[in-house]
């Protein structure tokens, strides 16, 4: 089998179907399989959808994103493995040119697609760098969209690649990740410890420890429905995982290439990021 695609329904059971008929509807020429990993904690938004294509995993304790996404690979038989958010939606023939681009380039570990928000724009973690403390504090001082032309100020979004061209980057979005089994199971698939965010940057980094490029590939385009209202708008949960996910990233791969001076300064940044960012919804949701 060529491509074992994998979603995790967490109660998205109607975004999860119009992903899947997205995929039924524009995916021909190759042999693919679609394995839904469903971890709902409400019953009523359960998948279960009716083809032959689909397997659905029902009833997965909910361990995170990262968790659900090692037991459908588990669960897998094609050769190449592709995570795809639930709240996607894919276009002509972009899965068919992925796992072509794959099959002719040997030497690729990760390929991801472009991506693209409600809108049009560009979903931008589709093609980043990886969140050095440098390329973190340009990003967050705002210095990648003034100069975005350079390679030192715009390190973590990679606003110097055109988004139309094909190219080597650090890191492509769990949004849409596709990679072998093989490479998948020899770097032990996701780290669980990222319950939610900053697991595809992990992956990407070890996959590139390994000597393999990641690749952003716009000849494949897919529509991202992801809320666009900001971070502030969500739960304290999802708050807390996002900013813990920088935190956890940095320990793992950051902290002993830098002195403590720098660890203190990321670690009391994030910490304040976190802190305003509640602060914001609180103040919103007053």
């Amino acid at each position: 089998m060529d491509l074992s695609i994998i979603i995790v329904n967490y109660n998205t059971r109607d975004l999860t179907n119009q992903t899947i008929d997205s995929i039924i509807k524009h995916t021909e020429n190759i042999d693919y399989e679609i394995i839904v990993v469903d971890n709902s904690s409400d019953k009523n938004q359960q998948c279960r959808y009716k083809n032959e294509q689909v397997i659905i995993l029902p009833d997965i304790d909910n361990h995170g994103f990262g968790h659900a996404c090692n037991v459908g690979a588990k669960a897998a038989k094609g050769e190449l493995l592709l995570f795809l958010n639930s709240d996607t939606l894919i276009n002509d023939s972009s899965l068919m040119k992925c796992v072509q681009y794959m099959k002719n380039n040997q030497n690729i570990g990760v390929l991801g697609a472009r991506i693209l928000l409600r809108d049009g724009t560009l979903d931008h973690g589709c093609k980043r760098g990886f969140p050095t403390p440098s390329a973190a504090f340009y990003y967050y001082a705002g210095l990648d969209k003034k100069y975005p032309a350079s390679r030192k100020f715009g390190a973590y979004r990679q606003t110097f690649l055109c988004e139309t061209v094909t190219n080597e980057v650090d890191s492509v979005s769990g949004a849409f990740l596709m990679i072998s089994k093989v490479l998948f199971e020899n770097i032990n698939g996701f780290d669980e410890t990222f319950f939610m965010y900053g697991e595809d940057l992990d992956l990407c980094y070890r996959v590139k420890e390994k000597g393999y490029k990641v690749i952003y590939y716009p000849e494949a385009v897919i529509i991202h429905l992801k809320g666009q209202s900001g971070l502030h708008k969500s739960s304290k949960i999802v708050i807390y995982h996002f900013y813990n996910a920088m935190l956890l990233f940095y320990k793992k791969h950051y902290k002993n290439k830098y002195n403590f001076i720098i660890t203190i300064l990321v670690y009391g940044a994030v910490k304040f990021k976190y802190c305003m960012t509640i602060l914001k919804r609180e103040v919103l949701n007053d």
